[in-house]
């Protein structure tokens, strides 16, 4: 049986648009990444739900009204918005229509349209590009598929438009949510910086869980992953095998900073009564790398085919959504270290790679130019013996390179004992933020 379509009624989309012309904008916290607004590109927003890209929008619309742009050529549609859902790219148009009819000043002069998922209205690619070649517009657009959102916009803008990727909150924008100021050389200030990056690891960086109380951080995790399970992955890709997919996810959250061997896995889900072939989990794992939800790091070598033998290193996309899927909040906190650092140094740069001998490099660039390895506690000697070898280790394998081994707790004298060692707080604090050349410019 084919699904129904009911066209959107004019009427509904007037109601959408004064609605919005007429309420205040949400208040909300500024973030590390500001959107360019006259970059004569379409600008497209990817990232996964709840991670701050509906509010990022909101800033750069205060943006314009502070500059003195009408209210009125101002226009947020959010294609999830029953009244607008669903939506055919025929229908499009008359959006536009409306609101010059509700405003009629804005059928001249400069229109800054916002798109919120953009992936809910079908053919919007093509609506989009006659709009930014025939109007006079900026045009703004969310989508909660990094791959499908920057693939979209390449093919149908051909040169036209940016991909920015927009993640949960980074660990200086955690503390400014939360109001804890940074004290330099202040014994108390530095103790609490330890404890917030304790909260930070358990409950990550969910704008709304952040600010939320903590009795209901684990709910609202819980409900995050369900809806990102259903809308983002068996609705958006028709999977028939729901709970396959639902397994695949809960290993991966249980297990970042891990390898991902993908025979392994598939071993592993076989022994727990998931019946799946190896090449529906393989498919499974390219959805959830797709969405944003997962990262795949491949081993650092020049050769592709090795790269392709090799395991990959699995990071999540926040170490909050890990706790949605482990019993206990405080679960491998040093695992979840690790993630946060990748998860940074990914605000830079795209491409990162692990390294593997006898010793394991955590994290470097493409270029080998650079290397991270982070250990929750240097406490232990025998501990502080496998870390020490494991610089040396990237110290020969990347001749040259920057490298820095970040911990949690230590002995008092670890900087001199043991060179190149930093605390994980105060090197995620002196971390610059979200950059636009970590981001893309469609070819």
């Amino acid at each position: 049986m084919h699904a129904i379509f009911i066209p959107v009624n004019s009427d509904n989309a007037k109601y959408v648009l004064r609605e919005f012309a007429e309420r205040p904008l949400p208040n909300g916290h500024m973030r590390e990444l500001v959107l360019p607004t006259d970059s004569g590109k379409v600008v497209g927003l990817s990232g996964v739900r709840r991670c701050g890209k509906t509010f990022l929008f909101f800033e750069a619309m205060r943006q314009l009204l502070a500059r003195g742009v009408p209210r009125h050529r101002v226009l947020y549609l959010n294609f999830e918005d029953d009244r607008l859902h669903p939506i055919a790219a025929t229908e499009l148009d008359m959006v536009l229509r409306c609101q010059r009819e509700l405003f009629p000043d804005a059928r001249t002069g400069r229109l800054y349209l916002f798109l919120d998922e953009v992936q809910s209205a079908p053919g919007w690619q093509r609506w989009v590009r006659r709009l930014h070649d025939t109007e006079d517009i900026s045009i703004f657009v969310t989508g909660s598929s990094s791959e499908v959102l920057t693939r979209d916009l390449s093919t149908a803008m051909r040169g036209r438009s940016i991909t920015l990727d927009v993640f949960p909150l980074s660990f200086r924008e955690f503390l400014a949510f939360r109001g804890i100021a940074v004290r330099d050389h202040d014994a108390a200030s530095e103790n609490e910086l330890r404890g917030a990056l304790t909260e930070y690891l358990r409950w990550g960086g969910f704008p709304e869980v952040v600010v939320a109380a903590p009795e209901l951080r684990p709910l609202i995790l819980d409900e995050y992953a369900s809806l990102m399970l259903w809308r983002d992955l068996v609705e958006r890709h028709a999977i028939r095998s729901e709970n396959v997919m639902r397994a695949l996810l809960r290993h991966c959250f249980r297990n970042t900073a891990t390898l991902l061997s993908l025979t392994k896995l598939h071993r592993d889900l076989t022994s727990l009564g998931v019946d799946a072939s190896k090449n529906t989990v393989y498919d499974y794992c390219a959805m959830l790398e797709e969405s944003g939800l997962i990262n795949l790091l491949p081993i650092h070598d020049a050769s592709l085919r090795r790269q392709a033998r090799n395991p990959r290193k699995l990071h999540v996309i926040d170490p909050g959504l890990a706790t949605a899927f482990a019993a206990r909040a405080e679960r491998d906190l040093g695992r979840k270290l690790e993630t946060v650092v990748f998860l940074q140094c990914r605000r830079r740069s795209r491409l990162w790679h692990y390294d593997l001998d006898d010793h394991e490099i955590d994290l470097c660039d493409a270029e080998g130019t650079t290397f991270v390895n982070s250990c929750w506690s240097l406490v232990d000697a025998s501990t502080l013996e496998r870390e020490a070898a494991a610089m040396d280790f990237a110290r020969s394998s990347l001749p040259g390179a920057n490298g820095v081994l970040l911990y949690h707790d230590a002995l008092a004298d670890i900087e001199s004992r043991l060179p190149d060692t930093r605390p994980a707080w105060r090197w995620l604090l002196d971390q610059p933020g979200s950059s636009l050349a970590a981001n893309r410019l469609s070819p």
